[in-house]
């Protein structure tokens, strides 16, 4: 009945993804139980989600195969840090400085990133995560060997049955100066790991002393031993002490992270196309059919878009944008060379854009076009920018989920905020840059 029943329990305990005995299993709303590793899907798939195979620290998100390849390919994202899909993003990201925590301080036992490396942690001893993680699992394996070795010792034979098994099975061979060999023969039997030895003796008194002395060394290393076992222990303890304390921080992600670099926007009335319609304080923008009485300015647009008075040419920048009752909208971030007669905008012309088009489709803006899964119609959209990494997110503000994102892009000068409300003939809902709470 066991060897019938075994099969079936084993396929009850195994993780119908990763084919695995169950790693911190969890049940899903259908009943279905998985791994909880195996339920991180892709950030990037539309439409069924791929399980993730890889979380990059750097941008922030999990891949499919598929969607890994341009980090395996394109050499800007070869630099990016690349881990094991994780559920938990927020625990390998540095909560002061925003970067992936991929070094350890020995001296203080915790994981830091480049940042404080070079910073608090100057003068301290700092290695790659990989190196410490080898590292703990070298000392762990030899805790363990060290372990087992007391308990042979401890399980060996009691010291009064050494003398007779000595007198009884030990092998003696003289030779020509009297000498003898064969405590290696005891030395194995009290000690697994002990070396063969061939010791002088010289009459009966002598070899009982000889037979003591193994006894005495076997003491002595117990104890080495034994020390030696605590302070691993003890050191194993304040590994897993500062593991817990990484994971009771709450290290911020996503756009709670992004936010942090909110930036004050208003628009340039000097950029808008004459039939836009721009409020008093900058803040708000919406299509009129009728052409306003406006200066020439070569830097005004062909098309209705208008770009914001702050340039950035470094760093990260962040802001939002009501777009709540305007169903045909872009936005996004424009370089100040862009071609303001264009009316093709997409990234090799210089602008990072997201657009709503009037049949409810969402789209990032580039050659060839790619649709963007959008579950709840978005009222606000945030906007997040990493000049040096190439990066340029969008949010959903208020379900506080990531959309999309352009990576791996190259940027040579100023990065402008970029809003063009769409031609809502008989609807003149602005599009609205709004404070960032």
């Amino acid at each position: 009945m066991a060897s019938s029943s075994g099969p079936a329990l084993n396929e009850e305990l195994q993780c119908s993804i990763c084919l695995e005995v169950f790693t911190d299993p969890v049940t899903t709303p259908c009943g279905h139980n998985f791994c909880r590793s195996c339920l991180v899907f892709c950030d990037v798939c539309d439409e069924r989600k791929q399980k993730a195979v890889k979380t990059c620290l750097t941008c922030q998100s999990s891949y499919c195969e598929t969607h890994l390849e341009p980090h395996l390919r394109v050499p800007r994202l070869k630099k990016h840090k690349l881990i094991n899909a994780v559920e938990n993003l927020e625990d390998y990201i540095c909560q002061k400085h925003e970067r992936p925590l991929e070094l350890f301080c020995r001296d203080d036992q915790m994981r830091v990133c480049l940042s404080c490396a070079e910073g608090e942690h100057r003068t301290h001893k700092t290695v790659p995560i990989e190196e410490e993680s080898r590292e703990k699992k070298q000392v762990q394996t030899q805790t363990d060997v060290q372990q087992k070795k007391i308990q042979e010792i401890e399980h060996s034979e009691p010291r009064k049955n050494l003398t007779s098994s000595f007198l009884t099975s030990s092998k003696t061979v003289h030779i020509s100066n009297g000498m003898i060999i064969g405590l290696g023969i005891l030395l194995v039997a009290v000690l697994p790991y002990a070396v063969s030895m061939c010791v002088s003796v010289r009459g009966h008194s002598e070899q009982l002393k000889m037979m003591e002395e193994p006894q005495k060394r076997a003491e002595d290393l117990n104890k080495e031993l034994q020390q030696e076992i605590t302070e691993l222990k003890r050191r194993n303890i304040e590994l897993e002490q500062e593991i817990t304390d990484l994971k009771r921080k709450t290290i911020e992600t996503g756009l709670t992270w992004a936010q942090k670099f909110a930036v004050d926007v208003t628009l340039d009335p000097d950029t808008a196309n004459p039939y836009l319609i721009l409020s008093d304080d900058g803040t708000q923008v919406y299509f009129k059919g009728i052409r306003q009485d406006v200066t020439a300015n070569p830097m005004r647009f062909k098309d209705i878009n208008v770009m914001a008075k702050q340039g950035f040419s470094s760093g990260r920048f962040y802001f939002e944008v009501q777009v709540k009752g305007n169903d045909d909208w872009k936005l996004g971030v424009a370089r100040e060379s862009v071609n303001r007669k264009e009316l093709l905008l997409t990234p090799d012309k210089g602008v990072w854009i997201l657009i709503l088009m009037q049949n409810n489709r969402y789209l990032i803006f580039a050659d060839p076009p790619v649709s963007v899964s959008v579950r709840v119609k978005p009222d606000k959209v945030g906007v997040f920018v990493d000049y040096e990494e190439g990066l340029v997110s969008f949010y959903d503000v208020k379900s506080r989920s990531h959309l999309c994102s352009f990576t791996g892009q190259t940027f040579t000068d100023k990065l402008y905020p970029f809003l063009n409300p769409g031609l809502n003939l008989g609807n003149s809902t602005p599009l609205i840059i709004t404070p960032v709470w």
